[in-house]
């Protein structure tokens, strides 16, 4: 996936995960969406983001696919997810979020109800690899 992780200062082991529609806390650290989609019913007040990484997130095409069957698709999710973030501008994206995690805490933002397939949970499973 690009650029080295191993080189990196950043600990992405310490991302956090958070449904978007939760309310914000302190311990969140820096609240970052990675959905390509802004969520449904909810004012850009509301969520007290400190950036929008659309283009951390899976193509349209990619995101119907996990959402259609998430168990079935998962692992070909995985993969075709993974060499999406090869991609120059999830690459730019990839750096930000680096930046904002050597600085303290970051929470990854989500809408999708699955807490455990979402596109959320693959990208930092994805750069703890």
């Amino acid at each position: 996936m690009g650029k080295s992780r191993a080189a990196s200062k950043a600990n992405w082991n310490a991302l956090r995960l958070k449904r978007i529609y939760e309310a914000p806390s302190p311990e969140d650290g820096q609240r970052v969406l990675v959905d390509r989609l802004w969520p449904r019913g909810l004012s850009k007040e509301k969520a007290e983001l400190t950036v929008w990484l659309r283009d951390a997130s899976p193509s349209d095409a990619l995101r119907r696919k996990v959402h259609a069957a998430p168990e079935e698709n998962w692992d070909s999710f995985l993969t075709e997810y993974r060499n999406e973030l090869n991609s120059e501008r999830a690459q730019a994206a990839l750096a930000e979020l680096e930046r904002l995690l050597t600085q303290g805490p970051v929470t990854l933002l989500y809408a999708a109800k699955d807490e455990a397939r979402n596109n959320a949970v693959a990208l930092k499973l994805l750069l703890q690899r």
